[in-house]
């Protein structure tokens, strides 16, 4: 290799290093847990402070196209799971639990990362009573229509993108109670 080559292959080296980002050793400060699980601390957006709408284009778990943009309206509750993931399991009733409350006021929709296959996902879905789409976004790729907002490990998360279809709140962690999510969904749909 080339000294230049080298050079360049050991700054990447560092700058991962520094970044705690490693596929050998899984993440650190995370006790060997594939992903980061936020505090749940609900972050709200002002209105004038909302970036442009997100848009994400994929598949459901069954192959069918998906559309962040047809969800417009009204606000959408987004949230990042995947079917092994302990707080993920933990929140689903409150999920489930806000989206009956909140009835037709709102769009639900989920995003299944890490799953290899779809069979897991549907025994989730089916266990925790979640009738509402979700991408089937194995790679993880869909979480990069959310930039600034969700991280490819923040699972559990939550945003709430409003009826325009812009991230209006997040909660990056398991939801601290179905009372939060269906307050920021009404203030959201109060907004605007």
């Amino acid at each position: 290799m080339s000294k230049r080559l080298l050079s360049i292959v050991a700054v990447a080296v560092l700058v991962l290093t520094a970044s705690g980002c490693s596929s050998f050793h899984g993440l650190n400060g995370t006790d060997g847990k594939t992903w980061v699980e936020g505090d749940g601390a609900p972050k709200q957006i002002a209105v004038a402070d909302r970036g442009d709408p997100v848009d994400f284009t994929g598949h459901d778990l069954d192959g069918r196209p998906l559309s962040l943009a047809s969800m417009r309206g009204k606000p959408t509750v987004v949230n990042v799971w995947w079917a092994g993931c302990p707080p993920c399991r933990k929140e689903a009733p409150l999920l489930v639990g806000a989206q009956k409350e909140l009835g037709d006021k709102a769009h639900f929709v989920g995003v299944d990362v890490r799953d290899g296959g779809t069979a897991g996902p549907r025994a989730y879905e089916e266990q925790f009573g979640i009738d509402w789409p979700s991408f089937y976004s194995p790679g993880g790729e869909a979480l990069l229509a959310f930039p600034g907002t969700i991280t490819p490990n923040s699972i559990p998360a939550t945003v709430v993108l409003d009826a325009e279809g812009r991230v209006a709140a997040s909660i990056i962690g398991a939801l601290p109670s179905q009372l939060t999510l269906v307050e920021i969904v009404e203030q959201v749909a109060a907004d605007g």
